[in-house]
């Protein structure tokens, strides 16, 4: 069926708001500027922009508030549900979202954009197992392969990267470190989507008013924690700031102001992931979850291309064959590719309805 102009938009402005959301974030990383103690160099407070993160989500809370204002006599798809609940439900879902985005901001210092955006692919994998345990499901074969396509690609990317450490990288024990910590950032992201699903779906909480509410959550959260690592001595290698604690906000901020692109770098972190939830959630209402994922594997082709062409990497066809892989596995998993018909199964088609509504409420990020 094809897709209406609003439809198109949507995607596009998923897709768009998307790459910038990453880009934005790696483009702050390779920023230098004057610090707090008057030194100059690259902009290095992944806890800070994860709180710019959150930031962004609380305004989906606020898009949220004027569009039940300007539409309180009429009603509007993103206000259905149950608006009349108690917030800290949401209060665990985003912890998680908190420990992951730190974690992967983390891992986006220490590697290339673009391998930061593919590994974030693996949280399918992640998803599916913990639905297994906790929400009861039942992994289908075409699935099964789709993961197994998935875990390839990875594992080819991942190879890549210790095979030909260059560019703006750090060395090859910088970029598997960074490569691990994303991956484990991804299981903690499937922790936060089984429990939306688990106990936040059952709810029908709009989803638009679930991320906002994460969004104030993490915020207030990690608000309190930039004052506590500010005084926390970080291991090494990641003292990466004058005072070789854990964040340094006062340093970050700074940093910020000695330096306009950090500053516009970090309002296009803000700006687009508030964009691109409202994008994405909206792509899932209009579309399905199933379009939500595939536009998010070309989001992953966009942050490749722009980190080739502004030099941040080198090509290596050996990278477009583990992204090939992911964007088999990722179709073969949400049932895109031509099956033969003595092979089909219609209960299959019912049972694998249920195994993608880990993307119905979810961010990002």
């Amino acid at each position: 069926m094809a897709f209406t102009p609003y439809q198109r938009f949507l995607a596009l402005m998923m897709v768009v708001t998307g790459s910038i959301n990453s880009l934005s974030t790696k483009w702050a990383d390779s920023l230098n500027s004057k610090g707090s103690d008057g030194n100059v160099r690259s902009f290095s407070h992944p806890f800070l922009q994860t709180a710019c993160m959150f930031l962004g989500e609380m305004l989906c809370l606020l898009v949220f508030k004027l569009v039940v204002w300007n539409t309180r006599n009429t009603g509007h798809s993103l206000t259905n549900g149950n608006q009349y609940f108690n917030p800290f439900i949401l209060m665990p879902a985003a912890m998680f979202d908190l420990i992951g985005t730190s974690i992967m901001y983390i891992g986006l210092t220490l590697t290339y954009v673009s391998s930061f955006q593919m590994f974030r692919g693996s949280i399918i994998v992640f998803v599916a197992i913990l639905s297994m345990t906790f929400c009861d499901r039942q992994i289908i074969r075409r699935e099964t392969m789709g993961i197994v396509c998935i875990v390839m690609g990875l594992f080819i990317v991942g190879v890549t990267d210790a095979m030909y450490p260059s560019g703006e990288s750090k060395g090859r024990n910088s970029l598997i470190t960074g490569d691990l910590l994303i991956i484990l950032a991804q299981v903690i992201s499937a922790c936060q989507m089984v429990y939306e699903e688990k106990y936040v779906t059952v709810l029908n909480i709009p989803p638009l008013q679930a991320v906002g509410w994460e969004g104030v959550f993490g915020f207030s959260m990690l608000s309190v924690l930039l004052v506590i690592f500010y005084w926390v001595p970080a291991p090494p290698h990641f003292d990466n700031n004058p005072r070789g604690t854990v964040e340094d906000i006062v340093d970050g901020l700074i940093q910020i102001g000695n330096n306009p692109l950090i500053l516009v770098a970090t309002l296009g972190t803000i700006i687009s992931i508030a964009f691109f939830n409202f994008s994405g959630i909206s792509v899932t209402k209009e579309m399905s979850a199933t379009t939500r994922m595939v536009l998010d594997s070309i989001r992953t082709l966009v942050v490749w291309m722009v980190s080739l062409g502004v030099r941040w990497q080198a090509f290596h066809w050996q990278q477009l064959l583990g992204f090939g892989m992911l964007i088999l596995g990722t179709c073969v998993y949400n049932g895109l590719m031509p099956q033969c018909s003595r092979n089909s199964d219609p209960s299959n088609d019912e049972e694998s309805q249920v195994v993608n509504a880990e993307a119905d409420i979810t961010e990002e990020a």
